[in-house]
């Protein structure tokens, strides 16, 4: 997974406007933070900063949506199936992705990256197990193809043809979506595949948010520039009015994906 972005203060925003920390808060060598969500580095902080809350907790909830399409949700399934989920996604591909490249620049060693990675796929495949003696060999395919897509999109194998927009909609949006469908069911039908669908295309939206935002927080050194209005006004172009509308729509999405899903588990489950 790992698409992140940030944010910070600029004008009007829908009346009051979401303001993630600042984007020009100094992170690892006096540079711009990684990511809005990101803390300062060090100790519990970098694994703070290494499961990107708001992107998993976002991925989490496409999980409750696929549950609760089923006639009748078993509580217990969904719980096993957001540890699955958390383990291979929060833990694991983010660990794989700080591996390559270190694009967090955290100080978590190699070592205890690549261990953490082992063993949060391990407890997601041993959890896939146990729903295949409970669900039936529906949930085979998935649990082959989700250790395969965690592995090849964050180590960015097949020459990267995974890692695109279209393999991170496909990969953390829809499949989250089927495999929640599958373990309720044992069976996949029409609605789950719509929603799938629309989890593609939320996903992509997310994508093409993050990336620039990523782009200006990573890659940038420096912005400028203005843009001249039509009444003669001149508003300067620079990383913070860059930044806001991109993090301030990643973060607002993040927050309303894990309340639409509460709010649905709720209403399916009470």
């Amino acid at each position: 997974m790992a698409d992140e972005a940030a944010s910070s203060a600029s004008p009007h925003h829908l009346g009051q406007r979401v303001r993630p920390p600042a984007p020009t808060e100094p992170g690892p060598d006096g540079q711009p933070r990684p990511s809005f969500y990101a803390a300062r580095p060090g100790g519990w902080r970098d694994w703070w900063t290494l499961l990107h809350p708001p992107y998993t907790a976002w991925h989490l909830a496409y999980v409750v949506f696929g549950a609760c399409l089923a006639t009748h949700v078993s509580a217990s399934r969904l719980v096993a199936t957001l540890m699955a989920f958390f383990l291979a996604v929060g833990v694991g591909a983010h660990a794989l992705d700080e591996l390559h490249g270190r694009p967090l620049g955290t100080r978590i060693s190699t070592t205890t990256l690549i261990v953490m990675s082992v063993l949060s796929l391990a407890g997601a495949v041993a959890l896939g197990v146990v729903g295949v003696w409970q669900v039936g060999w529906a949930l085979v395919p998935f649990l082959v193809i989700g250790p395969l897509l965690v592995v090849a999109y964050n180590l960015e194998l097949f020459g990267g043809r995974i890692h695109t927009d279209v393999g991170f909609a496909l990969a953390w949006g829809s499949f989250p979506v089927l495999v929640a469908y599958v373990a309720q069911t044992g069976d996949l039908a029409p609605a789950p595949v719509l929603a799938a669908a629309a989890a593609f295309f939320i996903s992509a939206a997310q994508r093409h948010l993050s990336t620039p935002a990523r782009l200006v927080r990573r890659r940038a050194a420096t912005v400028d520039g203005a843009i001249t209005m039509a009444d003669g006004s001149v508003r300067p172009i620079d990383r913070q009015n860059l930044l806001l509308p991109l993090e301030g729509a990643l973060h607002a999405l993040s927050w309303g994906m894990v309340f639409l899903a509460t709010a649905w588990a709720v209403a399916r489950m009470t």
